[in-house]
Order: C-alpha cells, then structure tokens, then sequence
C-alpha cells in the first residue's frame, strides 16, 4: 500500500510540469497502440499476438521464480523478438504502410476532374453491370484511385482500352478466357484483365461471400479503390470501399456512388450521366424491337 501511495504521489507532483509536447507526446503513442491493437484484432495475427503475450508472461514467472537457465534461454529468444514480428507481420504492416504512402505524396495528384473518369464512363459502367446482374455473370471491377495497383494487374492480362460497356460485357462473358479474374480500371481507361487480387482476412464477414466478394474487400482493405462486384449466384450489385461492403445496390444508387467516390462533381454532371443512360436504354430498346 504505501508504494501504491507513493506513486500516486509522485504523480500527483509530476501533473503540473506536463505541458503541450506531454500531452502530443501521450497522445501519438496513444494512438499508435490504438492502431496496433485494431490491426492485431482484425486479422488472424491475433494469435501470434496472444503467444508473444504469453512468451513475456512466462518469461516474468521464471525471473520471479529464480528458474535461471530457462530465464536466459527466454531472454535471448526475446532479443531477437523485434526482428520476428516484422517478419510474422509483414502483411500488415506492408498494408499500413501502402496507406500511409497513398495519402502523402511528394508530388500532388492530379485533380479528380482530369483523371480520365467522366460521366460517360460511369454511366457505361452501370449500364454493363445492370445487364451482367440481370443475367447472373459475376463481375469484379476495379476503380484504382491514389494507391497504385500495379503489382496486381501485372498478374493480368494487359488491355490498356478505353472502357466501354461492350468491352466490360465482353470481359466478363463467362466463356471468356479472362472473366474469372478482376478487371483493374485506372482514369477510365481498363488497365488489365484476369487480375488476381487479395482476399480478405476479416473473420467477421458473412458466410455466404464467396471468392469475389471476399477479393473485392480485401482489395478495398489494402488501398482506397472503388470495387464493384456482381454475384454470379444472385444476380446482386455490391460496391466495397474501405473494407466495408454495401450489398443489394439497385443501379441508380450504384450510379449516384460512383459518382460521389470517383467524380464529385457538381449535380449538372449527374444528370448527365441519367441522359447518357436513357439514351443507351432506348438503343437497347430499339435493337430489342428490331
């Protein structure tokens, strides 16, 4: 009790010496640990995490309990601790710090408005997915935005065509060669095809996701592309940003969020993309009568 009372003491005495670069100080490693714990509880690294826990636990028992040679043998595995957790998560930290370089760039980004994404190509895009949804053909569009992609579309084919609704239909035709993998679009022109992209390791998600669903999250998990899935089972639109997932999209809202995420621009263009769309309604409309 009285080194208890002792330290509430000292602490007490130590308050008024804190000033600001304390309490920045405090906070940033806060934070840090903050962000280490969410990292450690959202993936299977948990485990890992649990056996080091235990590691430093047992390792207090034996220097409590005089156990010398198991103390220096846990001692010298502990030493080399740093080096195995940047191996163990390598993963994790790889993905952190893909997001941390994707927000802070030397050389500013181009503005949205110049990125080669128009109204035209989103209203393409809904138009293909509304009709691939209607006729069950699974779909799994990449919209690259500030985090580079280009270590996955290298596991593609290359296409480097500007996107249009026909070339997406024809891509993900299901007797096409590339229609299994996902198509990677970077300022509205389809970089590549066939791609193969990460799956996500989130435990959480729901048991009826499967493969495309669970790659278009975790690619919205390792950088801030708009993912657009199609299921080949339902027939339903999904949109995964940010590692979360919106399910059951009818197409206007599909729309409206692309154009939020990948234009932001004013409700003039919106509308232009509602015209670009009936005017393909209406094409389809008069082939379908013909």
């Amino acid at each position: 009790m009285a080194s208890i009372r002792e330290f509430f003491q000292n602490l007490l005495y130590s308050i008024p010496k804190i000033g600001i670069s304390d309490v920045v100080d405090i906070l940033v490693v806060a934070f840090l640990i903050y962000s280490a714990l969410r990292m450690i509880r959202s993936t299977s690294a948990s485990r890992v995490a649990r056996a080091i826990l235990l590691l430093l636990v047992v390792t207090g028992l034996t220097d409590i309990l005089h156990l010398y040679s198991v103390n220096w043998i846990l001692n010298k595995i502990l030493e080399l601790g740093v080096l195995a957790i940047v191996i163990l998560f390598q993963p994790e930290l790889r993905r952190a710090l893909e997001k941390v370089g994707g927000r802070f760039r030397l050389i500013p980004a181009a503005p949205e408005s110049a990125n080669g994404m128009d109204a035209a190509t989103i209203a393409a895009t809904v138009s293909a997915c509304e009709e691939m949804a209607r006729d069950r053909i699974g779909v799994l569009l990449v919209f690259e935005r500030t985090i580079s992609l280009e270590e996955y579309f290298k596991t593609g084919t290359i296409v480097d065509a500007r996107l249009t609704e026909q070339l997406l239909k024809n891509l993900f035709f299901p007797k096409a060669m590339l229609h299994d993998g996902a198509v990677i679009v970077r300022g509205g022109r389809i970089l590549a095809a066939g791609c193969v992209m990460p799956l996500s390791e989130n435990t959480h998600l729901s048991s009826d996701l499967g493969t495309r669903h669970r790659a278009g999250i975790g690619t919205s998990e390792v950088s801030d592309a708009v993912v657009v899935i199609v299921s080949e089972e339902t027939g339903t639109i999904s949109v995964a940003i940010g590692g979360m997932l919106k399910r059951h999209l009818a197409p206007q809202t599909l729309e409206r969020l692309l154009t939020n995420e990948l234009l932001a621009k004013p409700e003039s263009d919106r509308s232009i993309i509602r015209k670009i769309k009936s005017q393909l309604s209406k094409r389809h409309g008069t082939h379908e009568e013909k």
